[in-house]
C-alpha cells in the first residue's frame, strides 16, 4: 500500500492474552489464512488471539496460503500477524523518508464478547499509548463500530481524531454527529446517500464509506462527494482516481475533482 501511494492505511487491532496490540481483522486465527506453528492446515475452532500470549502468536503462518476472497493476493510464506508497535515503527521510517501517510486503526471490540478483548478503557489506554510512544497520535483517526473505546480514546487525548462507524442498516447520521463531535463518520458504502453526506458536511464531518472494492461502487461515491474510500484494492481505486483527473483536467480544467 505504501509502494502505492496511499495517504492512509486503515488497519484493525485485536490484543493478545498479554495485552499486545496486533494488527488483525478476525478475533480468533483464520483457519483459511494461516497455518499451525508446524505448518499444519488448521481445522475446527481455532484460538482466539485473546487466549495467545504474543509470542504464542508469532508462531503461526498467516502468509503462504492464498485468501479465498483474495485469490489475487501475494503470497508472503512465514509471514506472520505483525504487532501495532511494528506498524508504527514502519510509518515512522515512511515519513523519515518524506511519504507522510496516515493511519486509521479500528479497534475491534464486541460488547457482547468481552472475553474476547480488554475492556473499553483498557483497550483505548493501548492504543493512545503507543500512538504516543512513535508521536503518531495527530497522524492518526480511531475508528470503531463499539464507541465506548472512541470516549474513553477521547477522555485519554482529547485532540485524537475520532470516526464513527456504522453497520448496513438506515441511521441519522446528523444525530450521530451531533452526540459524539467525530471528525469523520464511516458508513457501508451501499448505505450512503447525497442527502447524508450533504448534511454531514454541513456538520463539518466528513464521510468516509466502507469497504468499496469496484468501479461501480467508486462511481457512485466519488459522484456522491465522500472525502474519502476505504477499499481492499488501493492500485485498483488509485487508477480509476487518477483517469477521472485525467479526464476532467482534459474536458473541464476549471473543476478538481474531491
Amino acid at each position: 500500500a505504501l509502494a502505492l501511494g496511499v495517504d492512509t492505511l486503515e488497519l484493525d487491532l485485536q490484543v493478545t492474552a498479554d495485552d499486545v496490540l496486533v494488527v488483525a481483522h478476525d478475533a480468533h486465527i483464520p483457519a483459511k489464512r494461516c497455518l499451525s506453528r508446524g505448518g499444519k492446515r488448521l481445522s475446527g475452532k481455532t484460538p482466539a488471539i485473546r487466549q495467545l500470549r504474543a509470542k504464542a502468536l508469532a508462531g503461526y503462518d498467516c502468509g503462504s496460503l492464498v485468501s479465498p476472497r483474495f485469490p489475487r493476493q501475494k503470497l508472503v510464506p512465514k509471514a506472520r500477524i505483525p504487532r501495532f508497535e511494528e506498524v508504527l515503527t514502519l510509518v515512522r521510517r515512511t515519513h523519515a523518508r518524506g511519504q507522510k501517510v496516515g493511519l486509521n486503526v479500528e479497534t475491534k471490540i464486541v460488547p457482547g464478547r468481552p472475553k474476547l478483548t480488554p475492556t473499553p478503557e483498557r483497550f483505548a489506554a493501548l492504543v493512545v499509548k503507543a500512538l504516543r510512544r512513535h508521536k503518531l497520535l495527530r497522524h492518526t483517526t480511531l475508528q470503531s463500530f463499539d464507541y465506548r473505546t472512541l470516549a474513553a480514546a477521547r477522555r485519554l487525548a482529547p485532540k485524537l481524531r475520532i470516526v464513527l462507524l456504522t453497520s448496513e442498516s438506515t441511521t441519522d447520521y446528523p444525530a450521530l454527529a451531533r452526540r459524539y463531535r467525530p471528525y469523520a463518520i464511516s458508513p457501508h458504502h451501499a448505505w450512503i446517500i447525497r442527502r447524508d453526506v450533504v448534511a454531514l458536511h454541513r456538520l463539518g464531518v466528513r464521510v468516509i464509506p466502507w469497504t468499496a472494492n469496484t468501479k461501480r461502487a467508486w462511481r457512485r461515491l466519488v459522484g456522491l462527494g465522500v472525502d474519502g474510500i476505504i477499499t481492499d484494492d488501493p492500485a485498483g481505486l488509485i487508477a480509476y482516481l487518477r483517469g477521472k483527473r485525467s479526464q476532467a483536467t482534459s474536458t473541464e480544467p476549471r473543476r478538481s475533482l474531491r
